[in-house]
């Protein structure tokens, strides 16, 4: 801010300051005060009202100001923990806040008409110490420099292709230099309001981009008079124009659009418009109702919200107060959802946070009334000023005018988004060559939402791909921890940045310090998989239980673990039994292959460990498993496995379960294969026929193998197991 001549002395320039100060033209002022201390830094009353000048857009400053003053001079004020009250409250120090009211509220009379005041003002620190800590996941954003000034903007409205802002400024192309100059030479510039600042015109702005706007142009002389303008609404397919001008101590008046200008401002009717001050209004889609704001009705003036009707072609009717609404206090700029079901309005009554807050009511169509106003929140509402909030035309995100820390001056126009999901996807590879993928590993993503509430997003990476997909809240930092077999394989820091839209992707991959222990070599152990709540060998598990144990033949000094596991249908602690019970019934038919005791444990997870997530029978399948893994000692490096000999046999190996039917294979040799599964699959018949006419017969039920063959030479035998 530009400074006065130093011609002046320290005295003269305090006077000034002073005088600009109980004028309330505080932005004025603040030159002055400057000055004198930077000659005088301790100079306590230059320090006190400097801080309070400074409120209006610079809390932080203000702050300081005060408090180094009252430190300097303890009484530099009779009411300076008033201030150091409102500082505090405004600066988020809200137990400080209340302190420093009750304190003040000592200094009062029993009758002093101040005390309500200050009931009303410890209130709303309370309220905003409630609000502040359970703040909204929401994603507030200024508008930016091109729209926000040092001065005052307000009032955004929107066009129906939202590429066009209209806006309310007090800024000008002035510089401060000028307006102080102007009031310390006691000059009525005419682009001066009583307060020494500009007067409020409307402003236009084309949007670039989502990030970025053009230049804004003031609109007409038309619209912007001699005193304060501001815009209120575009409606009637943006022809026509709702604004407000101070005449009659505030009017609301509307333009229509004629070419590239606008029409010279008519005001409503006098059912809408008086001699108390009306200052927004929101007309519905349809012309028929308008919401508005008045000082009329109130005995202090007041605002308080009415509505009034018209018939097709008519004028406003009689207005009658919005029920269940307005409050002794002032309620202001209502505006309406599109589908008229939710109405949205300013308010210092109510449970604010302080000043004016933003409010929602629901009307209820049963009892033909809107609902309870309902406080939106922290960080939609701050301990300051928030207003004129306006929902963009498809209704995704909002625009709302506020002091807060941060912005460019006093209150700046900002976007409300509420955070969205993201996609989180990718794949888990291994850290011993980043190329193998580590199926089977359990990524927990664990954050907070803005509430301090803890979140928890888990996927499993699936079988073959190792690939995983999750959908966390953005605009956070989680922890991912990786886990195998129930061991922490990885963690690490992973921020999700804000996504206000459903559509947001990222790729993210996770490397792990893990070796698969059931694969190795190229010799793989494969799962065998369970009907539901079933642990009776498939025939398809019989033939994959069968390579197993030739591998452990030809691998005499390998030992195995083998695993039960189930989907999540049933407790815990019946998946713990059957578990162990799918276990056991690998561990018998590999043991009456010829595989000894003493090479194999058996091990129950339940569904502690799934392979997939339990939310589709296809994942559920993936779960009811029984897994092999080669057990090593501390230290042991794996060891190269030899694979068993190739199968002489003519049956082809099943990998996957079989379905309920009867199917027919002619093999690349000739040999021709009959297979037939009952319902239930719990009995399979397979009957092959080969080139030289060998032949086989095999009936699998309910684990027990009965098998025949006859070979070329027309040698039989006969195999039969048993599963008990």
């Amino acid at each position: 801010m530009a400074q006065p001549a130093l011609a002046q002395s320290t005295r003269q320039q305090l006077k000034t300051a002073n005088k600009l100060f109980d004028q309330e033209n505080y932005r004025a002022s603040i030159p002055y005060y400057e000055q004198v201390l930077a000659k005088e830094p301790n100079n306590a009353l230059a320090l006190f009202r400097a801080g309070i000048s400074y409120m209006s857009f610079d809390k932080e400053k203000a702050s300081d100001y005060i408090y180094k003053a009252q430190k300097l001079k303890p009484k530099v004020s009779k009411d300076v923990e008033y201030w150091l009250g409102r500082v505090d409250h405004l600066n988020y120090n809200f137990d400080e806040a209340i302190t420093h009211y009750q304190a003040y509220n000592a200094t009062l009379k029993p009758k002093d008409t101040r005390k309500a005041q200050l009931a009303q003002l410890i209130q709303h620190s309370k309220n905003a110490k409630v609000q502040f800590n359970s703040p909204k996941d929401i994603f507030v954003k200024n508008l930016g420099p091109t729209i926000n000034t040092p001065y005052s903007e307000h009032s955004p409205v929107i066009s129906q292709d939202d590429k066009i802002l209209l806006f309310t400024s007090r800024s000008d192309n002035m510089s401060a230099q000028s307006v102080a100059q102007d009031a310390k030479n006691n000059k009525k510039d005419k682009n001066l309001a009583t307060d020494g600042q500009y007067y409020e015109n409307i402003y236009e702005a084309r949007r670039i981009d989502d990030e970025n706007w053009e230049k804004p142009r003031s609109l007409s002389t038309v619209l912007n008079g001699k005193g304060h303008d501001a815009s209120i609404q575009v409606f009637d397919n943006d022809t026509k124009l709702l604004m407000y001008r101070n005449d009659e101590n505030g009017d609301i008046m509307y333009a229509e659009k004629s070419g590239a200008d606008w029409t010279e401002p008519k005001k409503l009717n006098d059912n809408i418009n008086s001699k108390a001050f009306e200052s927004d209004a929101y007309i519905t889609p349809d012309g028929r109702t308008i919401y508005f704001s008045t000082g009329k009705y109130s005995e202090d003036g007041t605002l308080d919200i009415y509505y009034a009707t018209r018939q097709q072609g008519g004028d406003w009717g009689t207005a009658k107060p919005v029920a269940g609404i307005n409050t002794k206090y002032d309620d202001d700029s209502p505006y309406l959802s599109k589908d008229g079901r939710t109405l949205y309005f300013a308010s210092r009554g109510h449970n604010t946070m302080g000043g004016y807050d933003i409010f929602k009511s629901e009307y209820d169509s049963v009892g033909n009334k809107w609902g309870r106003p309902e406080n939106m929140g922290y960080p939609v509402n701050t301990p300051d000023d928030d207003t004129y909030y306006r929902l963009s035309p498809n209704g995704s995100y909002a625009y709302l005018s506020s002091y807060r820390i941060g912005g460019y001056g006093e209150k700046d126009i900002y976007t409300i988004n509420y955070i969205k999901n993201a996609i989180i996807r990718g794949k888990v590879f291994s850290k011993r060559d980043s190329t193998t993928v580590v199926p089977g590993v359990e990524l927990v993503f664990s954050g907070t939402q803005a509430d301090k509430t803890a979140l928890s997003y888990r996927d499993v990476t699936k079988p073959e791909t190792g690939d995983y997909q999750v959908n966390v809240l953005s605009g956070r930092t989680y922890q991912v921890a990786a886990s195998k077999d129930g061991q922490n394989v990885a963690t690490e820091e992973f921020a999700v940045p804000v996504s206000t839209n459903d559509s947001t992707v990222i790729e993210k991959n996770f490397y792990v310090d893990y070796v698969d222990t059931s694969t190795v070599a190229g010799v793989a152990m494969k799962p065998i998989y369970f009907d539901t709540d079933k642990y009776k060998l498939r025939a398809e598990s019989i033939t994959e239980l069968n390579n197993i144990a030739a591998i452990l033949a030809a691998n005499p000094g390998v030992n195995i673990s083998i695993e039960g596991h189930c989907d999540s249908r049933n407790t815990d602690e019946y998946n713990m039994v059957l578990g162990q019970n799918r276990a056991n019934a690998a561990y018998n038919y590999l043991k009456k292959q010829g595989v000894g005791e003493t090479r194999m444990v058996t091990v129950s997870y339940g569904e502690r460990r799934p392979a997939a997530g339990n939310d589709t029978p296809e994942n559920m399948q993936l779960n009811r498993r029984v897994e092999f893994r080669t057990i090593l000692k501390e230290g042991e490096a794996m060891p190269t496995m030899t694979p068993p000999a190739a199968p002489t046999s003519a049956t082809p190996v099943r990998t996957v379960p079989l379905q309920p039917g009867k199917s027919k294979v002619k093999m690349a040799d000739g040999t021709k294969v009959k297979t037939k599964v009952d319902e239930d699959s719990d009995k399979v018949k397979v009957k092959t026929k080969g080139a030289s006419d060998e032949k086989s017969k095999t009936v699998t039920k309910d684990g027990t193998i009965d098998a025949k063959t006859k070979d070329a030479n027309g040698e039989k035998t006969k195999v039969k197991t048993d599963n008990d």
